[in-house]
């Protein structure tokens, strides 16, 4: 079972300035409950090029990651040695063949990855299990999305959707899907996106 390879338009560095506004929400949301949870490592899931994860590194936080896909991963490691990572911090690795000697973190980041992925339970249930005493995740809230998708002109034929979004939430749904492997403590809503930092039950 492989996750599937996400939609990599370079979001965090759009000069658009709509988007540039939503991704200024989407960050603070994301930065302050990486403030909350406290921790000083974090490991990210679907890390794309890294930017998350180099955001929190320039703060002092030790951070490492990975992707399914070659490319991304060269481009993420290539961004860290740019900024002065003396190894390169990400690797090329499935969601779903992570254990829990690969994390090793005090929190767990998958951000914009569930969408993407055939199986969300089967993710959920192994991100419950990799040891780290907290998740941070987050996906496009819908019918938001779509509709933000629509009113820029943006994928009509598949009413808004984004290429590579295969599963579709609004906030309720899913906290509900959430609360099937995880307590969510802290729960943020910055247009157009679900965000939740959450502790694993225990089994």
């Amino acid at each position: 079972m492989n996750n599937i390879g996400g939609n990599h338009y370079d979001k965090y560095n759009t000069s658009n300035p709509v988007a540039r506004y939503l991704m200024n929400g989407f960050l603070g949301a994301f930065e302050e409950l990486v403030t909350i949870s406290q921790a000083t490592t974090c490991y990210e899931v679907g890390c794309g090029e890294g930017e998350l994860s180099l955001r929190l590194a320039s703060k002092g936080l030790t951070v490492r990651g990975s992707d399914l896909e070659v490319d991304t991963v060269q481009e993420a490691n290539a961004n860290a040695l740019a900024r002065g990572f003396e190894e390169a911090p990400f690797e090329c690795a499935s969601l779903y063949d992570l254990k829990p000697a690969d994390i090793s973190a005090d929190l767990l980041i998958c951000c914009e990855v569930l969408e993407h992925v055939e199986d969300p339970q089967a993710a959920l249930d192994v991100l419950s299990g990799l040891g780290a005493p907290q998740v941070l995740v987050s996906v496009p809230r819908e019918p938001i999305w779509r509709a933000l998708n629509m009113a820029r002109g943006k994928y009509l034929g598949d009413l808004g959707n984004t290429p590579g979004h295969i599963q579709h939430w609004g906030t309720s749904s899913f906290v509900a899907l959430l609360e099937t492997r995880f307590k969510v403590q802290e729960l943020r809503k910055p247009l157009p996106w679900t965000m939740a930092l959450c502790t694993p039950l225990d089994d």
